[in-house]
């Protein structure tokens, strides 16, 4: 998985995380739990902002 992987990555997390509320993720520990994925395979400092918010939000979207 690439940083640009946003739903594979939420996905990830739901099944990592069941209990966790993705609205209360700080961004360097979200950035923390995506770069320690078995499947990540990307450069860990090609992540900003706007890209783990996509991530939030396809998380939130995945855990309704």
């Amino acid at each position: 998985m690439k940083w640009i992987d946003s739903r594979d990555i939420a996905i990830e997390l739901v099944e990592k995380f069941p209990d966790v509320e993705p609205q209360t993720v700080r961004f360097t520990d979200l950035h923390q739990w995506v770069t320690e994925l078995e499947e990540f395979d990307d450069e860990p400092n090609h992540s900003n902002e706007k890209i783990l918010e996509a991530i939030i939000l396809c998380w939130i979207d995945e855990a309704d």
